[in-house]
């Protein structure tokens, strides 16, 4: 069974079906996997951190020991109730989600004990996976893909954690705020941490971006997602200079090429809202476009398709995986992307 509606996934996590004896929850961004997969540990045992009803596994634990994952699914609670087995894989070894394809079907066969809890957490696991199609077809197993936030979820998240903690910002704030976040839900969380305790938990305080702008400071990835946007917009010379002034505020070339991938990503998102019906305004403002930034952002929604925006994210990946090569000049990588940006943009018409 695929849980992806948020209804039904908040649902199960809630309380989970008592019939389901397995979960596998993957997705590219990690920190939801190991939220929602926290969520779900807390709903099938008492106790997560119970270590006599309590297994976590890696792959490294399972290198060398074929046995071990269907072992801590054979054995008994030594303190009673439903034992929960918490494997995570990385995606670095085929043998370990092999193991894990085979402990599930032994699992849910009847083979091991009955009142283990098998819980998978993974990275992007692609329909070729024999982990996904396993977990998909199994009866008394969920599969809950996790996808990276959009604007709106970010929004929402912010909204509620600072209401936890008696703050909470404008609209105009908000959306300021959420353009700065980075899209990892772990990382975002604790910046939202460090905003609440910025405003005074309990103050009370309703902050507007005059009030956030000593929080955000003139922030390097400000830096970023101006070059970012004057390369989506055709403007190289502006590009490589708000790129240069970055790197000189300390950003990589990695973070460089991220902004520019990103920045493609939320106009491939306005687009598809666009295509499904949407004004390009207000899927702009859905996106989480400030509303100071939104006037240039339409000019390029205009001018690009989501086919042009295809033909430049294959650049985009492969300038990033030259980053990460050893004794890669990774600034110099990041302006020869923002050239080629540029020079699509303007063929554009930009």
């Amino acid at each position: 069974m695929i849980l992806s509606r948020r209804p039904d996934l908040e649902k199960f996590l809630a309380r989970p079906d008592p019939r389901v004896r397995a979960a596998v929850i993957y997705g590219r961004d990690l920190g939801v996997v190991r939220e929602r997969a926290a969520q779900l540990a807390r709903g099938v045992t008492e106790d997560p951190e119970d270590p006599f009803n309590v297994a976590l596994l890696t792959e490294g634990d399972l290198a060398g020991d074929d046995a071990r994952l269907e072992g801590e699914l054979a054995a008994q609670s030594l303190m009673g109730g439903r034992r929960l087995v918490r494997l995570r894989l990385s995606g670095e070894r085929a043998a370990s989600e092999k193991l894990a394809v085979e402990a599930l079907g032994r699992l849910l066969g009847g083979e091991l004990n009955p009142e283990a809890f098998l819980l998978v957490e993974a990275g992007a696991l692609g329909r070729d996976s024999a982990l996904r199609r396993a977990a998909e077809k199994a009866e008394a197993c969920v599969v809950i893909p996790c996808y990276e936030d959009e604007a709106g979820d970010v929004a929402r998240m912010t909204r509620e954690a600072l209401a936890n903690d008696g703050v909470s910002l404008n609209a105009e704030a908000l959306a300021l705020f959420v353009s700065r976040l980075p899209h990892e839900r772990g990382v975002a969380r604790r910046e939202i941490e460090r905003l609440a305790l910025f405003l005074g938990p309990g103050s009370g305080a309703v902050a507007g971006p005059k009030e956030l702008e000593p929080f955000l400071g003139v922030e390097p990835e400000a830096s970023l997602a101006n070059a970012a946007s004057d390369a989506f917009g055709g403007r190289l010379a502006e590009a490589q200079a708000g790129l240069r002034r970055a790197a000189q505020e300390g950003v990589s070339g990695v973070g460089a090429v991220r902004a520019l991938g990103q920045h493609l990503g939320r106009l491939r998102r306005v687009l598809t809202l666009a295509g499904n019906g949407a004004g390009l305004q207000e899927a702009a403002k859905a996106s989480g476009v400030f509303w100071k930034d939104e006037r240039e952002f339409l000019r390029q929604a205009r001018a690009w398709s989501l086919e042009a925006l295809e033909s430049v994210s294959g650049d985009i990946l492969a300038a990033d995986r030259a980053c990460k090569t050893a004794r890669a000049p990774d600034d110099l990588i990041a302006e020869r992307l923002a050239l080629q940006v540029a020079a699509r943009a303007r063929r554009l018409g930009l």
